[in-house]
């Protein structure tokens, strides 16, 4: 994960400002990856502090113990009202060893927009020696008055490649490449396939869902499926499926016609984007289901 982080434009842009004594008083980092947010964010203050790897400082940053180092909100929960309250009295405060004080605020996007303006004058007009970094998934709920007032580090997915290395930097596996290649470039969802016994539900579901060719069964494997915790993983692994057989043939392009194919791939990535919006996923499967089964059909009789 390190060193997929600092190979980042990002991570090059604050290093590059730390150096040239240019540091601005506010950053906002853009990191789909909800599952390393957290260190990311960490990795980011490392070389905003100027940590060396292995020192004191650089234990210190990690651990959260670091005087001039405040990370919100607690690992697992959600800023809320009052940890921008505390955030506004104590930047009030001089930094306690060194010459600047840095508060990180992850998931700074599930805010709501009451507590985005509580703190828009700390954003825009710091004490000397106070600055901010806020981590988010999504730039959409953040608002235009908070985005204004920061300077915008975005990291984009990872390559395939990019992602099964650092996989094999963590440990080998024999779910690394397959990792990899299904977790649309973000490094925790490959992760989440490697380290999770549920991956092989969700390879056993993306196949009875991409094989199925009957109208009939298309409402019962709907509703087998509807209410999985792993909407975009299973959605994904189907990508992958149709992918491979479009461009490598076997078992499923047997089955599927390659205009049905490029159809189902097509409407995926619609798909991807109304789980984001809370689509109801049973609905959303039953009618990409049809639609690929309606659109194999046409081509079969021509």
């Amino acid at each position: 994960m390190e060193k997929l982080i600092k190979s980042t434009t990002a991570y090059r842009i604050l290093s590059g400002d730390r150096q040239g004594g240019k540091l601005s008083h506010a950053y906002m980092l853009h990191f789909e990856d909800a599952k390393n947010m957290r260190d990311a964010l960490k990795l980011f203050a490392l070389e905003f502090f100027g940590a060396e790897k292995g020192s004191t400082l650089c234990h210190r940053i990690l651990n959260e113990s670091y005087p001039d180092l405040r990370v919100y909100p607690e690992a697992g929960k959600k800023f809320m009202a009052d940890g921008a309250a505390e955030i506004i009295e104590d930047s009030a405060l001089r930094p306690v060893e060194g010459d600047k004080k840095l508060y990180i605020i992850c998931g700074f996007d599930t805010a709501s927009a009451l507590i985005q303006n509580k703190l828009l004058k700390s954003l825009e007009e710091p004490l000397e020696g106070i600055h901010y970094l806020l981590g988010v998934t999504s730039l959409a709920p953040v608002l235009d008055t908070v985005k204004s007032r920061v300077k915008l580090l975005e990291i984009p997915p990872f390559s395939e490649r990019e992602i099964f290395e650092a996989l094999e930097r963590k440990g080998h596996s024999e779910l690394n490449r397959e990792a990899a290649a299904s977790a649309n470039g973000y490094f925790g969802a490959a992760e989440n396939i490697v380290e999770g016994g549920w991956y092989s539900e969700i390879r056993a579901a993306a196949k009875k869902i991409c094989f199925t060719t009957q109208v009939g069964e298309v409402g019962q494997i709907a509703a087998e499926f509807g209410d999985t915790k792993y909407k975009t993983e299973l959605l994904s692994e189907m990508q992958r499926l149709y992918f491979t057989a479009l461009t490598e043939g076997g078992e499923l392009a047997g089955v599927l016609k390659k205009p049905a194919l490029i159809f189902a791939l097509e409407k995926l990535n619609g798909a991807n984007a109304d789980v984001r919006f809370n689509a109801f996923f049973q609905g959303l499967l039953y009618d990409f289901m049809l639609g690929v089964i309606e659109e194999n059909d046409k081509w079969q009789k021509l």
